[in-house]
């Protein structure tokens, strides 16, 4: 691995199963609207390219979000009466505004599923999805920062097209989520922001997107694991629907590999001062 970095894209599953289709009230809208469309491709060719390491999730958002916690469930839609005798805690605040660890409803749409969800269902998408991506990222994440005496996780997402604001000449393309400073040491934002003004990217730190559980869970910057959620607009590699690929998601990965090459650099100068942070440079 040239570079103590690993690329995740927890939101960028696309395979859904047939029974899980057959619950969805609207599955071609609930798809488009939950996705972060096609990132995994945009993902795999900045992989490619710098030679990271690479997580995509398979699942879609819709049967599970990776980047919620276990605890977050809107258990008012999860059949049985085996649930927690306290359901509404400040752990699910965000399940009961409709996207919790399993999406329930999605603004100006409505409820996303013809049904409950099966209790049993719901445990099982724990055990065979959520536990074993982090489980895995944290075990990677271990390894490289053994190897480098750093490390950098990317958690890679899309996001709608954000309005400009004002003093704004353009709206941000990216935005750089690092928890308010608690999930990556600051030269590496700071080197970030640098590369994308050079390259004319407009981009915003931490608003509207700060990033969330996956950051919480993975980073430890002061045992040198820094982790950042980079958002990218829609619009910067999709059609004009946001639905498909457009020829833009070339050129945009070229200029994110460039971004993976500056902060893994930088990842690799912040770890022990051994050989394999001296070659990164």
């Amino acid at each position: 691995m040239p570079l103590p970095v690993v690329i995740a894209a927890p939101h960028g599953g696309r395979a859904y199963p047939s029974e899980v289709l057959a619950e969805m009230r609207n599955a071609e809208l609930s798809a488009l609207r939950l996705e972060d469309r096609y990132i995994d491709l945009l993902a795999s060719e900045i992989a490619k390219q710098t030679g990271t390491g690479l997580l995509i999730a398979h699942a879609p958002r819709a049967m599970l979000d990776l980047n919620r916690a276990r605890e977050d469930v809107d258990w008012d839609m999860v059949s049985g009466d085996d649930k927690p005798a306290a359901r509404h805690s400040q752990a699910n605040r965000r399940a009961r505004s409709g996207l919790g660890l399993v999406p329930r409803r999605l603004p100006g749409f409505g409820e996303i599923w013809r049904g409950q969800l099966q209790r049993e269902e719901l445990d099982r998408r724990i055990d065979t999805i959520h536990r074993p991506y982090h489980v895995f990222l944290s075990n990677e994440l271990e390894r490289i920062r053994k190897r480098w005496g750093s490390a950098l996780l990317i958690d890679l997402h899309s996001m709608p097209p954000l309005r400009r604001r004002d003093g704004e000449k353009r709206a941000p393309q990216v935005v750089l989520g690092d928890r308010f400073g608690a999930s990556c040491h600051g030269a590496l934002v700071a080197r970030a922001f640098r590369y994308l003004d050079e390259q004319a990217c407009p981009a915003a730190h931490n608003r509207p997107y700060a990033g969330g559980y996956v950051l919480d869970r993975h980073a430890s910057p002061a045992r040198g694991i820094h982790a950042m959620q980079i958002e990218v607009c829609r619009s910067a590699y999709l059609d004009d629907r946001l639905a498909e690929p457009s020829m833009r998601l070339a050129p945009l990965a070229k200029m994110l590999a460039g971004l993976v090459r500056e902060l893994g650099a930088e990842t690799a100068r912040r770890g022990d001062g051994g050989q394999f942070a001296q070659a990164a440079e």
